[in-house]
């Protein structure tokens, strides 16, 4: 494995352990656990929910194995003008936002401000936008675009998209205040 890979593979599993730790934390502190968490989400969606991110999860992992596995970072170049660099920002803009996704809402649910409902939003919005700047950054290669492992990423992260801008960041949000 390459410097570059191994540097993202270091943003990924410090990004990562962030990310459960504050869900880890963030469930533990709520008093009501984690129904707490769904606001009025009605009951019958929340299963939905639930099989939609071992879906996300799953493409993560497909999208990160490619990255990871299957480029040779010297030879990414992303829409004709960036290089594999930009993987990192893009990780450290999905990861470093949802570690303080739940933290917020906790905060949220135990005082209900205009200015934390817009952090909530806004940390769920940003996710939301890395994750379809992922996609587009998979489907502008210009090249090592063959193959399952390929295809297989950009479903993934195309599935991932979709449930951290719309699921999340749109419907989530909308249900939780009502």
């Amino acid at each position: 494995m390459a410097t570059p890979q191994i540097i993202l593979l270091v943003i990924n599993v410090l990004g990562g352990a962030a990310v459960i730790g504050s869900y880890i934390f963030g469930l533990r502190v709520q008093a009501g656990g984690a129904d707490v968490l769904w606001g009025g989400v009605p009951a019958g969606i929340r299963p939905v929910y639930g099989i939609s991110m071992i879906l996300a999860a799953l493409g993560y992992l497909a999208f990160l194995y490619f990255v990871l596995f299957r480029l040779e970072a010297d030879g990414v170049t992303i829409a004709g003008r960036f290089h594999f660099s930009l993987f990192y920002i893009i990780f450290l803009l999905i990861l470093v936002p949802s570690a303080f996704w739940m933290p917020l809402t906790n905060v949220y649910v135990g005082n209900t401000s205009t200015a934390t409902w817009v952090a909530v939003r806004s940390v769920l919005v940003l996710v939301g936008l890395a994750s379809i700047s992922l996609l587009w950054a998979l489907l502008t290669l210009e090249s090592q675009k063959s193959g399952a492992a390929y295809w297989l990423a950009v479903a993934g992260s195309g599935y991932f998209a979709f449930h951290c801008a719309i699921l999340d960041a749109i419907i989530w949000a909308a249900l939780f205040r009502e």
